[in-house]
């Protein structure tokens, strides 16, 4: 039987072994691979499943809690609760302490927080953009749009800059267009220079955001602390992430 069984052809394995090596490359530019290497690497992102982190407000703290594979995620205060159960957003605010709009904040601050993993998310288009120039230092950067219907605001832009010697991020810079549905040539810009490890990952300790004058960049405006940030390879129960009793659906614009 082993001698009639037949030898594969050389040209047949070459073949899958190109198939294999296409289907496992990132399809990230090798740059933005770097970074994300710099920040314990997408391996090591992807083995873990539950983000936790603490918000610090003048009356109360945020508690975000994210499932990094459905991105269902859960905002808890002492005044107020919100959440996505991967469908629908929805309220719980008895009191009405929450003047905000829930399905636009349910997992704004993950995003900021999360950078730059959630870069390497589907649906993402990559491309050049010019150097950010701060205290007379260069930062090459990329630019990040999205496949239409995309998220809540496929027409967001992102540009991620990063220090050319060590390929750790920098800047963050954005675009909103939420609310208005049309693309925003307002580019607000975010500094990342302050980190802390968990679980091998590098992680913002804070975030500040800098005002500035086009792509000059000024000063410190606002920073956002973050505060025992933990993340765990376990999941928790579909039911955490659920509308609870007394809580209301929101509605999440797409633009």
């Amino acid at each position: 039987m082993t001698a009639c069984k037949p030898t594969p052809k050389k040209e047949a394995t070459e073949q899958v072994m190109e198939q294999t090596e296409t289907m496992e490359a990132p399809k990230y530019p090798e740059a933005l691979g770097k970074i994300l290497e710099r920040h314990g690497g997408m391996d090591a992102w992807r083995q873990q499943r539950t983000l936790v982190y603490a918000l610090p407000k003048p009356d109360f703290t945020e508690v975000h809690t994210i499932d990094l594979y459905s991105r269902k995620d859960r905002i808890d205060t002492e005044l107020f609760s919100m959440g996505f159960d991967g469908e629908q957003a929805w309220l719980l605010d008895e009191d009405e302490k929450y003047t905000g709009n829930p399905g636009f904040y349910h997992n704004l601050i993950f995003y900021f927080y999360a950078m730059p993993f959630v870069l390497a998310d589907d649906g993402i288009i990559y491309g050049p953009t010019e150097d950010l120039v701060f205290e007379g230092r260069q930062y090459p950067g990329i630019e990040i749009s999205y496949e239409s219907g995309v998220g809540a605001s496929s027409k967001d832009q992102y540009f991620i800059h990063y220090d050319p010697d060590t390929y750790q991020m920098a800047w963050l810079g954005y675009t909103v267009t939420y609310r208005s549905g049309e693309v925003s040539d307002n580019v607000k810009w975010i500094r990342y220079n302050d980190w802390t490890t968990v679980e091998g990952l590098i992680l913002p300790k804070s975030i500040s955001w800098y005002s500035y004058e086009g792509r000059s960049l000024l000063e410190p405006a606002n920073t956002l602390p973050f505060e025992s940030a933990s993340l765990t390879t376990k999941t928790k129960e579909a039911s955490f992430y659920e509308k609870p009793d007394g809580a209301g659906f929101v509605e999440i614009k797409k633009n």
